[in-house]
């Protein structure tokens, strides 16, 4: 028999630490949902598209959008001990600099057309929240895709000529027009949304009692 479809569509920024939990959580719940053909496609979001191109120092960050410099500690806390039940190890104290995403956004597409856009944000994500990566350094980026199988001459010449910098932006831009405002955010069938990072429980419920309303599983 036939395995019903469904297409995810995962907004996310790779500087969103609910986004490398959701991502987790994501991957645990399909894993769980052998039944379902599950197709999913990550999608650019910029949790704040002010930041110059390199970056700014991550504690200065902090103290100027949300008053100091411990206003985090409660919620990091908090993803701390939620990431280890999923193998995170959130090392915030590492991150020296909060950065510019674009390019980082640039590399998932790249490394999506070629089946590797998973393991590219993945890498990515432990990066920079598991060992403080710097993002805004091309020199990471390249080492971080020729991690996932990117050609690395190929990835220094593309960031070089600033290729799909525009169709990054605009797909950034569609997300705002559709009224993503948050990440995660799943969009299942371009028909349904499920918002922030929801248990693997959670979303295996909620994707098959989609699944069922679309037809896609009979019961």
């Amino acid at each position: 028999m036939q395995k019903a479809k469904l297409q995810l569509d995962v907004i996310v920024d790779v500087v969103c630490p609910w986004c490398f939990l959701g991502k987790r959580r994501l991957d645990a719940a399909i894993a769980d949902l052998d039944d379902l053909d599950i197709e999913v496609r990550y999608r650019p979001f910029q949790l704040d598209p002010t930041i110059p191109a390199e970056g700014v120092d991550r504690e200065e960050y902090i103290i100027g959008k949300f008053g100091s410099a411990d206003a985090l500690d409660e919620a990091h806390a908090r993803l701390f001990d939620l990431g280890t039940d999923v193998g995170i190890s959130y090392a915030f104290d590492l991150i020296e600099k909060t950065p510019n995403t674009l390019n980082a956004h640039r590399l998932v597409r790249w490394a999506a057309a070629e089946g590797l856009g998973d393991a590219m944000l993945e890498r990515l994500f432990s990066l920079f929240f598991e060992e403080g990566g710097d993002l805004t350094q091309a020199d990471t980026l390249i080492a971080a895709a020729e991690q996932v199988g990117l050609d690395g001459d190929e990835v220094t010449m593309k960031l070089e000529d600033s290729a799909d910098l525009d169709v990054v932006k605009a797909e950034i831009a569609h997300a705002s027009h559709i009224g993503i405002t948050g990440v995660p955010t799943v969009v299942v069938e371009n028909k349904f949304a499920i918002s922030g990072a929801q248990t693997s429980e959670v979303l295996v419920d909620a994707l098959r009692r989609i699944a069922s309303e679309l037809g896609a599983t009979k019961g």
